[in-house]
């Protein structure tokens, strides 16, 4: 298959839905709704709606039954990035080659943006309008699944955990704590949301929650690998930030050589268990590759 003509036509429908779903940038409050849309819509790669997508295609579901549940992943996952920069958090000026929110939009309009996308993406989760196709029983298992993966349990805790371990020295235990929660649970989210829309069993479940807790540990360390041989163009976002606010990331406790070894050892264990869904996951296998060897 073609990935890049699979990620754009997937991505295509997920921004689509979201210009649909979220107010319009006229629409009071203006600046709310207008950071809301800018961060949204900021150049995004919009991977872990993909993600949510691929898992449900590769269960035997359709590509619009998920839409929904996919952008709100994406504006969770956005959520989260416009909190991350701020000045209290890492104080970053730069996200997806533009300005951050905070810097357009001021701090607290930032922070109400980020609150309002968490809370539009419940909005979505919960509406049995738009999910007609997803019986209740299953609209409940995908909320409380990406409920407990964005929060303190989840991406929220390791954020907190990442901030308290700056600038000290950090145990193998605790630094892989921080990337399986921080970044690695939103993207377990996505594949195991997308299984259950897509009516996987729990043999198929088990099977993706085994690719997505590999795949998103893979993401993080790939990123920690960019942060430091990446170029900020092409990132999009400012490089070097990890060491100079003294984080311990996967290259700086292992080395660069052996974070790829362990970024590629978790790939072949995503790619390796999607052997059950044969062709039908052929998207989740590429873009496990996608996820190791971009340089974006």
């Amino acid at each position: 298959m073609d990935l890049n003509a699979y990620l754009k036509d997937r991505t295509a429908l997920v921004d689509k839905a979201l210009r649909a779903y979220l107010p319009c940038e006229d629409t009071l409050p203006a600046s709310l709704h207008k950071a809301m849309r800018y961060s949204v819509f900021a150049g995004g790669k919009r991977v872990r709606p993909v993600l949510m997508i691929a898992a449900c295609e590769a269960v035997g579901g359709n590509a619009a039954r998920v839409v929904p549940a996919a952008c709100a992943m994406e504006m969770i996952h956005t959520y989260s990035l416009i909190h991350d920069d701020l000045p209290a958090m890492d104080d970053d000026d730069f996200r997806r080659g533009r300005p951050t929110n905070h810097k357009v939009f001021g701090d607290d309009i930032a922070i109400l943006a980020g609150d309002a996308l968490l809370t539009e993406a419940f909005i979505l989760l919960s509406n049995p309008v738009l999910n007609p196709d997803v019986d209740p029983g299953t609209q409940l298992k995908v909320i409380h699944t990406l409920s407990r993966c964005a929060g303190s349990l989840g991406m929220v805790g390791g954020q907190v955990v990442d901030m308290e371990s700056e600038g000290r020295e950090v145990d193998f235990p605790t630094l892989e704590y921080i990337h399986t929660h921080k970044t690695g649970a939103l993207i377990l989210a996505a594949i195991q949301c997308g299984g259950l829309i897509g009516g996987g069993d729990e043999t198929a479940l088990k099977a993706l929650t085994t690719y997505g807790e590999a795949a998103g540990l893979a993401f993080q360390i790939a990123d920690d690998v960019l942060d430091i041989v990446g170029d900020q163009d092409t990132l999009g976002k400012d490089i070097g930030s990890d060491q100079a606010r003294g984080k311990t990331t996967y290259p700086a406790l292992l080395g660069i050589e052996e974070a790829r070894a362990r970024a590629l050892e978790l790939r072949d264990i995503a790619v390796n268990a999607l052997e059950p869904f044969k062709e039908a996951a052929e998207p989740l296998r590429q873009i496990a590759h996608y996820i190791v060897d971009r340089s974006s």
